[in-house]
């Protein structure tokens, strides 16, 4: 794997893209989001740069659970499961609806450990995000590739029963209601083939999930958007996350946010059948007086 190592963290990559008004005003549909879309040359709301750069493999390179087999960043010898464990983001200066972004990218680190259900490779990838007028994100993704499970398929009758969720100690709170067709139309929007999302009998009959797997940015998205209009005087500077345990379709989620310190918000997805789903934290900009 030494090999393999040293060729992705040599690797860089170069693109150009934009996060059109169609694909800003689809997301801001598909979230119910309160108002008007964000339009062509407004400020782009926190991580919707996730619009831009979608993956553009070609059918015949894609595994039989949905994730492209090559391209930039992918482990030649990896475990088959793919998860989006987390990230990090800083925002110094706003990337804007319909304007150009560049994006350089490169895999700023790799390592492989030993976990409960045997080897896990977690590959980290840092984007460079720039525009014109200055606005820049740096984007860190945690990439962990595992193994498959052995357990047999869950039944249908061991899916996850809807229940209340038990709202923790916040201040604001967005429900989410993770039905298929907003899982389906989050994978359509972000160009996500991954099955567990949208294929029940894959995702229970191969993956051995109980449900559909609620995805990991649509969850931080949510969690972003509780900042946003919740507090719309106040600007991110950085955006912490980490996937707790998966949250699956037919159990509502609460994302949920507090103020813990003048600048700082502490942040939690909870759903009825999983619990914590997602922590995060929101470092904001000082107030303008």
């Amino acid at each position: 794997m030494t090999d393999g190592r040293d060729r992705l963290l040599a690797e860089r990559e170069v693109r150009q893209d934009c996060v059109s008004g169609t694909a800003s005003a689809a997301l801001h549909g598909l979230l119910d989001a309160p108002g008007d879309p964000p339009r062509p040359g407004e400020a782009l709301p926190p991580l919707w740069h996730w619009l831009a750069f979608l993956p553009d493999q070609a059918q015949r390179f894609l595994g039989a659970d949905g994730h492209p087999m090559v391209g930039s960043f992918i482990p030649e010898d990896r475990p088959p499961r793919r998860m989006f464990a987390g990230g990090r983001i800083a925002f110094a200066g706003d990337l804007v609806v319909g304007r150009t972004i560049k994006r350089s990218s490169r895999a700023t680190s790799v390592t492989s450990k030993e976990g409960k259900t045997g080897s896990l490779l977690f590959v980290e990838v840092t984007h460079d995000l720039r525009t014109e007028g200055g606005g820049v994100v740096t984007d860190t993704q945690d990439i962990v590739y595992r193994q498959a499970d052995t357990a047999p398929s869950p039944s249908s009758e061991q899916l996850p029963a809807p229940a209340p969720v038990e709202r923790p100690d916040a201040t604001w709170s967005i429900e989410l209601l993770p039905a298929p067709t907003l899982l389906f139309r989050f994978s359509a929007l972000t160009y996500n083939a991954h099955r567990i999302h949208y294929d029940r009998p894959y995702a229970t009959g191969t993956e051995g999930y109980p449900g559909l797997v609620v995805h990991g940015p649509l969850q931080a998205i949510g969690l972003a958007e509780v900042v946003r209009r919740h507090l719309p005087s106040r600007r991110i500077a950085s955006f912490t996350f980490r996937a707790r345990q998966p949250a699956f379709d037919g159990s509502p989620i609460l994302l949920c946010g507090r103020l813990a310190e003048v600048d700082t918000v502490e942040l939690q997805a909870v759903s009825g059948a999983s619990g914590t789903t997602m922590t995060a934290t929101a470092t904001l900009t000082p107030p303008i007086d």
